[in-house]
């Protein structure tokens, strides 16, 4: 198949499927978007299985209704025609200079080969397709990489793989430990793997061809121009679910799709959503944590996981951190503060806040232990042993602050220390940080893909409880998942759950609440629905934890006693922020 064609069309030049010869000799396609005059233009590029000709109005409807209703800037400027999910819209790109290229990845869209996610393969195409748009007449040698979810967490892999021409990536909401981040949240198989491959990418599979998708554009089959048969399908795709479920613990597949992060150096634009909870949200924190990169700066953002990146106040952050790494432009960018936070309360509110650092560095980290007494906090330790306990499958146990005397910021990472017991050998822990008004009424609020959820959440299998002690901080436990460590009935053990990082600020008159249980949270209000989403969703979006392979009802059906006192000093280590003086 050679290029569809090129074409002059709403103020753009389009190569329509442009090949690009990977080092084994498979040909991936690309379109490409650039300006009509001629020149070099700096290069946005994003790669990734979700059909580079599928529009995101016909591909993702509901979320784009939603979009269209609740941020009509994202609809100005543009026909929107070209709209694809989770990439720059080139009708916005173009104008300022710039050159779009979208690749369907290995096996996706209209680029053949075997599909299998994230692996070395994948982040050697990307590398060499970098290199190859560098290489061309209208390139002037720097790309950049942008995009959300998967557009952003393959760049973490394609920044340590260091490409020459590689300046700079804006990873908007990317995971890249794909462990602890995407497939098992403190060793706990997450359900959304199995039902994002049926939902989002085998629709979009290299081979569906006229069972598919056409371009509302271009007139062509989405998946590629041939149509195979299901059973071909089926042996160009790896079943991610069955590797989730065949390994339990971390190896060499996990680590393959991990990104090294100490090989990440060049400047980094991390941009995380505070409802993220179950897939980015971590990535973003420990990217710009941890990469290795002289310049780099961390933007917190609400809302849902799609739109802010398209609204002016999304483009415009983009583009200003593009303009100065790719085109030189002297705009200011480098004395933008390192951390830039949309401070939370409830209502969806949200205050822009400039910081130096993550965590912030005037942190008070404040122990709150649980007392069974009341069901409630103590700033104190207790002097008493107590225990409570609890169905596994049933709601848990709650601890909740009387109402706050006074408004309180908690803004961070959490940890959560339990010393248990189970009635079989293991237990799993979902650990749900909440907030209620001053009627008792829990607030929620929204998450990336969930319009309702709780303001943190974290996990942990009892028996993955081993840490790392190189790698653990007081706020955030590091387990190592290398050996599993199966409990003793009735015998008691020491569990630190990691809660993924979050912020809101507390009014006076409403409460803190911390739920532990052992299963799913799910909140009383009516489920909500995406066309892209398998299940209705209630509380945590499509991150749920219900396989009964990973979880068999007769160990994760048991009971749980949770252990305070002397001996026994559970807490929730919160962050509680001081306002700047």
């Amino acid at each position: 198949m050679d290029a569809l064609k090129s074409e002059i069309r709403d103020g753009m030049h389009i190569d329509w499927d442009m090949p690009i010869v990977m080092d084994d000799g498979l040909v991936l396609r690309a379109d490409i978007f650039r300006p009509t005059r001629a020149g070099k233009f700096p290069v946005i590029l994003s790669y990734g299985p979700y059909g580079k000709g599928l529009a995101f109005q016909e591909g993702y409807k509901t979320a784009w209704e939603i979009m269209e209703r609740e941020n009509p800037d994202v609809i100005r400027g543009s026909s929107n025609k070209y709209q694809n999910w989770e990439v720059v819209d080139p009708e916005k790109w173009v104008p300022d200079d710039y050159v779009c290229i979208r690749i369907d990845s290995r096996g996706a869209g209209r680029s053949p080969g075997f599909m299998d996610h994230n692996n070395a393969r994948e982040t050697q195409d990307i590398h060499l397709c970098i290199e190859w748009a560098a290489k061309q007449k209208w390139s002037n040698g720097r790309v950049g990489m942008n995009g959300i979810s998967y557009y952003g967490s393959n760049q973490w892999r394609a920044a340590a793989s260091k490409p020459k021409h590689l300046a700079a990536i804006c990873v908007w909401e990317g995971w890249n430990d794909n462990y602890r981040e995407s497939s098992r949240h403190g060793g706990i198989a997450c359900s959304f793997r199995k039902n994002w491959m049926e939902m989002q990418v085998k629709t979009v599979q290299h081979g569906v061809g006229d069972r598919g998708k056409k371009s509302a554009v271009t007139g062509e089959t989405v998946c590629g121009p041939e149509t195979l048969p299901e059973a071909e399908l089926r042996k160009n795709v790896d079943d991610v679910w069955k590797r989730v479920m065949d390994n339990e613990m971390i190896g060499d597949w996990y680590e393959e799709r991990t990104a090294n992060l100490d090989k990440v150096d060049i400047p980094v634009l991390s941009a995380a959503n505070w409802g993220g909870q179950g897939l980015h949200t971590r990535g973003n924190f420990e990217g710009f944590v941890r990469s290795k990169s002289k310049n780099k700066w961390l933007e917190v953002h609400g809302g849902s996981h799609w739109a802010p990146f398209y609204t002016d106040y999304g483009v415009a952050l983009q583009k200003k951190f593009f303009d100065f790494y790719l085109k030189g432009k002297k705009n200011g960018w480098n004395k933008t503060p390192p951390v830039s936070l949309l401070v939370r309360s409830p209502g969806e509110k949200f205050t822009l806040r400039n910081e130096n650092e993550w965590p912030l560095k005037r942190t008070q980290w404040t122990p709150l232990y649980l007392d069974p007494n009341q069901k409630t906090f103590s700033q104190l330790p207790l002097k008493q042993e107590a225990k409570i306990q609890y169905d596994m499958m049933g709601n848990g146990v709650t601890f909740a602050f009387p109402p706050q005397t006074q408004e309180v910021e908690l803004t961070g990472p959490m940890a959560l220390k339990l010393f248990i017991s189970s009635s079989t050998v293991d237990a799993d822990i979902f650990a749900i940080v909440r907030v209620f008004d001053p009627k008792g009424k829990e607030v929620l609020f929204h998450g990336a893909l969930d319009p309702k959820t709780p303001i943190a959440q974290g996990w942990l299998r009892a028996s993955h409880r081993k840490l790392d002690k190189k790698k653990s901080l007081p706020y955030r436990p590091w387990h190592s998942h290398d050996e599993k460590q199966p409990l003793t009935p009735g015998e008691i053990y020491e569990l630190d759950v990691e809660i993924w990082p979050t912020c809101i600020v507390v009014p006076k008159g409403y409460s803190i609440a911390l739920s532990i249980r052992g299963r799913d949270y799910e909140h009383d209000d009516a489920a909500a629905v995406l066309s892209n989403m398998k299940h209705p969703m209630k509380g945590c979006g499509p991150f749920t934890h219900d396989d009964e392979q990973d979880r068999p009802p007769a160990i994760f059906g048991g009971k749980v006693t949770l252990h305070m006192g002397p001996k026994h000093q559970a807490r929730l280590l919160v962050p509680v922020i001081p306002k700047k003086k």
